[in-house]
């Protein structure tokens, strides 16, 4: 059940529109246009150097952009940016804490550097700690933490002022598949209370089990957005076959020509042994393969050539 000292209604929290990061003549960044509304997950997913992190810097306010906006609960990181870093909570890849501070000196510490007064720091953290499983860890000293519970710490951090838009640099790295998976079913509730969160990952898998939407990153220019089953669809319409030969075939490539004039694809040849067909229409993958029974082709592999 959601606690009130969690919920958040507004619809839109981080919105960016053509935003750019420049550094000198190399381009990290190039006219994003981003939205991750409350309630809502966005994975932000690419390769490392895609941008993903110079995007959460900025949407931190640790970055400026060199030209777009961007804007926290409505909230202009460039007209009112202490406004919008109130609304905001960002946890980096590399969370760190002082290592001697014991875990409950640190969160009150945290909670009176983000206005909070001592009464309110102390509701914030009891509802928080309990919230993440941190109550057996805080008289521990950061240093003697997991990497689990550092992350956990990292999130309670980020929670203590109840910021409705949460930024995530990456944090699942160095997580056991435990960790990750509680770490996937807290952000989940916390997406029910009603927060919009943007986090950044370079694996598929960590994105497609807990992200809402996704936003595919490279070369700082966005590819895609959408849910995984547009995005799955858009895949869909790029679909293509491997196929893997018994054996280097003479008459392979004449053979196909006449199955590529039938069933309308393009074909690339990867090697002797390994083809693949690029299909405008999927759903002749059957047919394809019925035709190459027929035909007695030396077919050692056929299938899917899944993006």
């Amino acid at each position: 059940m959601a606690s009130a000292l969690f919920l958040h209604t507004s619809a839109n929290m981080i919105l960016t529109q053509k935003l750019t990061k420049k550094y000198g003549n190399h381009v990290a960044l190039v006219d994003l246009d981003l939205e991750v509304k409350a309630g809502e997950i966005l994975g932000f997913l690419g390769p490392n150097g895609a941008g993903k992190s110079t995007a959460l810097r900025i949407l931190s306010g640790y970055l400026p952009p060199t030209s777009g906006t961007c804007s926290i609960d409505g909230k202009d990181l460039t007209l009112d940016s202490l406004g919008a870093r109130r609304s905001t909570g960002y946890l980096p890849e590399n969370f760190v804490a002082p290592s001697e501070m014991r875990v409950r000196e640190y969160l009150m510490f945290r909670a009176r550097l983000k206005g909070l007064k001592r009464a309110e720091a102390k509701q914030s953290i009891a509802l928080i700690v309990k919230r993440l499983g941190l109550e057996p860890r805080m008289r521990q000293t950061f240093a003697a933490l997991s990497k689990g519970f550092r992350q956990r710490v990292g999130l309670a951090d980020v929670l203590l002022a109840n910021p409705p838009a949460i930024l995530l640099d990456e944090p699942f790295t160095g997580l056991d598949p435990i960790q990750r998976q509680e770490f996937r079913d807290i952000l989940s509730e916390l997406s029910t209370d009603g927060k919009a969160i943007l986090f950044s990952s370079h694996v598929l898998p960590e994105v497609e089990e807990i992200a809402t939407r996704v936003q595919i990153l490279n070369f700082g220019h966005s590819r895609a957005v959408g849910t995984l089953e547009e995005l799955n669809q858009l895949m869909q319409r790029k679909s293509s076959v491997i196929l893997i030969l018994e054996e280097s075939c003479p008459d392979a490539l004449n053979k196909l020509e006449s199955c590529r004039q039938k069933f309308n694809f393009e074909l690339e040849v990867h090697n002797p042994t390994k083809l693949e067909l690029h299909l405008r229409r999927p759903e002749l993958r059957s047919k394809i393969f019925a035709w190459l029974g027929k035909e007695d082709f030396p077919v050692l592999e056929f299938r899917e050539n899944r993006p």
